[in-house]
């Protein structure tokens, strides 16, 4: 195969190096993957002696722990695909709490999910208006959509519940649940394998389990809307006109696009889910509405969304990884945290490996002291104390940041603000 050639100044040809060509992991690698982390845990579990590390209650508790931060991700996916930076998730999902607080108990739990999805929208049509209609700068009008979710969501909910049978200021009568799925034998089963404790084997088995009993109708529902998001956003005409607008919407209106119309339809949506996401927290994971029960997972959602590098799959990963933590955190804490501590030194040595060999030296010695720094910590300690455990899920957030930072690549147009006609 011939190799292309240059002429210098001089008219000496100059052979030019072939470009590397990247190549593509093979469509079996997020199972691999998957199959390689359980057994990665169940490693740890013997080590460690951390027993809850992947139980099926571990598992079915990190579920319901990662849907609201993967869709309030998911709706500022949509939002910043087309160019808008939505800082006002936290503020949507407020909106949305209060929205199935009112309308599953007074009407029924799907008009919960409805009235959830309705007052998101309701704050991304605000945010629309602000950013896309009268070019306010994104972060001033998602931070002000979060104040003003605030106060009206602790107003509305202090006139609406009060004196109701278990209501309050600050919290709604218990709600509806919406429909879940069991299959009773097949959970009965795999109960008998998990108890047996066979290494890997058990830890499936757990995981298989939690997916099969008690499984919520809307965990269901929240990875079609993933999978529907990334169809929608990367296999379709409308798709690729939405990304284009938040890569070069100059470019985009000179090929005909409508890119207002675009990105008001993606603030849209993105409210929408996020009011999803809070509808969850107070239909599902706690079946009441309470004050403050979002707990800024809209700003954790928008972490990770952009440690999945604006992505579906990846934005999947990072709510996953936030979602566990939190989990284990709140079940044996101190036991699991300590666990974590033991893979956190391995991985941050694995990691320098990969970094010296990227030629990054400086960077190797850092997570190189970072690594042997928790590598004692966790030889000193028999179990992380309990003020500790709570911060798990942020510190190691911001770890996982720091060390994928290197990698990302928001869209070209993030957050500017576009005139329509500025295409000349």
């Amino acid at each position: 195969m011939s190799v292309p050639a240059t002429a210098t100044a001089t008219g000496v040809p100059v052979l030019e190096p072939k470009p590397r060509r990247r190549r593509r992991l093979p469509a079996y690698w997020p199972l691999l993957a998957f199959l390689l982390l359980v057994l990665a845990l169940s490693l740890l579990k013997v080590v460690t002696g951390a027993q809850d590390l992947v139980s099926s209650g571990t598992i079915s508790a990190t579920i319901i722990a990662t849907v609201p931060i993967m869709l309030a991700g998911l709706g500022g996916l949509w939002s910043e695909r087309a160019g808008v930076v939505n800082i006002g998730l936290e503020g949507m999902m407020i909106l949305g709490s209060f929205g199935a607080g009112y309308f599953a108990y007074n009407f029924g739990p799907w008009w919960g999910v409805a009235g959830a999805i309705a007052l998101g929208m309701i704050g991304g049509l605000v945010h629309a208006v602000a950013t896309v209609v009268f070019g306010v700068d994104h972060i001033i009008s998602g931070v002000a959509i979060n104040i003003i979710a605030l106060g009206a969501v602790t107003y509305l909910a202090a006139a609406t519940f009060t004196g109701l049978p278990g209501g309050g200021s600050k919290q709604s009568p218990t709600l509806p649940d919406v429909q879940s799925i069991t299959i009773g034998p097949l959970s009965d089963a795999l109960q008998d394998v998990e108890g047996r404790d066979v290494f890997f084997v058990s830890e499936l088995a757990a995981l298989a389990r939690a997916l099969c009993t008690n499984l919520s109708m809307m965990v269901v529902l929240a990875v079609v809307l993933l999978v529907a998001s990334f169809f929608v956003l990367w296999r379709t005409p409308f798709g690729l006109r939405l990304r284009a607008c938040g890569e070069s919407p100059a470019a985009a209106e000179s090929l005909g696009v409508n890119v207002l119309r675009y990105k008001f339809t993606a603030v849209l949506v993105s409210g929408g889910l996020a009011g999803r996401g809070g509808g969850f927290l107070a239909m599902v994971a706690s079946s009441t509405f309470r004050d403050g029960q979002t707990g800024g997972r809209g700003y954790i959602g928008l972490a990770a969304m952009i440690f999945g590098n604006w992505r579906p799959g990846g934005l999947l990963m990072g709510s996953g990884l936030f979602g566990y933590t939190e989990t284990l955190g709140l079940r044996q804490g101190g036991t699991s945290v300590h666990a974590l501590l033991l893979a956190l030194a391995v991985l941050a040595l694995l990691g320098a490996l990969w970094q010296m060999r990227r030629g990054q030296m400086g960077a190797a010695a850092l997570t190189v002291l970072a690594g042997v720094v928790i590598g004692v910590v966790y030889f000193l300690i028999d179990e992380v104390p309990g003020d500790f455990t709570a911060m798990t899920p942020y510190v190691i957030t911001l770890l996982v940041l720091a060390f994928a930072s290197q990698r990302l690549r928001m869209p070209a147009a993030d957050g500017q603000v576009y005139r329509k006609g500025s295409a000349g």
